[in-house]
């Protein structure tokens, strides 16, 4: 695995996307029969993953789901409805392919990969990939969730893990996570990217009563006064605030960019991971592409931050990659008009 500086050494040097490939996508959209530019945003999806491949000729043939299992301490504060040992059963779950994720992926045609970033419980199983950092992240209401040293190790995970995906040959990945109380942290880390109040970024997560909302947004309130972390500073956010998994999406997001591979971001999780990379390297944003809204209240606002539209909005907040995997099927639909359907010129027009 690459150190710390030379992955921020080799981020300076990420060349973005191609606008000439990007060019001929366009002219290839509006030269064949159909008004031009009513697929709207399946038609601009085709012509950035044209910019990130570097040609015209776009495939996704080949795409993977990284879901990244991990903790988080701050369950101490009833943040939550369900316990942190529902992590690693999930897990479990989808490393079984038995879990929603798993099913829709199996519908569109692509494999799932679970990997466990940190979580209470260690699973000894071949079909996890065993990235841990450490069995949980820390209660960051009584201080910092992890060390800078931790984050830093966490990212790097998701950028070799990227690496890994390409040597294999995949075309596009998928970002997915599992971890109770994720929401928690990543509202707290929206609330300081965006510049929001926690409760305006805070939502219920998977189904908490009004106690259990009000419960959550003090514990960001406190984590944010307790740690102070500094809004221009991703790894200091990310540090103090963050989880495992968020980190390591962060790190995927990265490595995208030096692989030049494109990577769908999923919901609110994801979408902070994404936002978190984009401090880190402004010109990751030109591989990344949004599927869904989330329903979380921050949904909107994150992708909004990254300049993106989400193909679908769907009031989606299941998490594990389901509202990125629900995107692919309209992507390979928009590839087939794309690719297949006869130009203006062929029907003497």
């Amino acid at each position: 695995m690459q150190n710390w500086n030379t992955l921020i050494k080799s981020l300076e040097s990420v060349q973005g996307s191609d606008s000439e490939a990007m060019g001929q996508a366009r002219a290839r959209w509006n030269s064949i029969a159909k008004p031009v530019g009513s697929l709207g945003l399946l038609e601009d999806t085709i012509v950035r993953l044209a910019g990130i491949q570097r040609r015209a000729d776009v495939s996704i043939g080949k795409r993977a789901v990284l879901v990244m299992c991990a903790d988080n301490g701050v369950l101490a504060q009833g943040v939550a409805g369900t316990p942190g040992e529902i992590t690693a059963v999930m897990a479990s779950f989808i490393a079984a392919g038995r879990s929603s994720v798993c099913i829709m992926a199996d519908q569109a045609g692509a494999d799932v990969i679970t990997v466990d970033m940190g979580m209470f419980r260690p699973l000894e199983k071949s079909s996890i990939l065993d990235r841990r950092i450490a069995a949980g992240t820390a209660d960051m209401t009584l201080g910092p969730a992890m060390s800078r040293q931790e984050a830093q190790e966490a990212i790097l995970a998701g950028v070799e893990l990227v690496s890994d995906m390409k040597a294999l040959g995949y075309d596009i990945l998928v970002t997915g996570e599992m971890g109770i109380g994720n929401t928690t942290t990543s509202s707290a880390l929206a609330s300081q990217l965006l510049g929001l109040s926690p409760q305006a970024v805070t939502g219920r997560g998977a189904g908490l009563d009004d106690e259990g909302l009000n419960r959550k947004i003090q514990a960001i309130r406190k984590a944010i006064e307790v740690n102070n972390p500094d809004p221009d500073d991703p790894l200091d956010l990310l540090h103090k605030l963050g989880g495992f998994d968020i980190a390591a999406l962060c790190g995927v997001f990265l490595g995208a960019a030096l692989c030049g591979i494109p990577v769908l971001i999923d919901g609110l999780i994801s979408g902070v991971a994404a936002l978190l990379a984009s401090r880190f390297c402004p010109t990751s944003q030109d591989f990344m592409l949004a599927s869904h809204q989330s329903a979380e209240p921050a949904g909107e606002a994150v992708l909004g931050a990254l300049g993106l539209s989400p193909l679908i909005r769907a009031k989606m907040r299941l998490g594990e990659g389901t509202g990125a995997v629900a995107a692919l099927p309209l992507i390979d639909m928009a590839l087939a008009v794309y690719k297949s359907l006869m130009t203006f010129e062929d029907i003497g027009m």
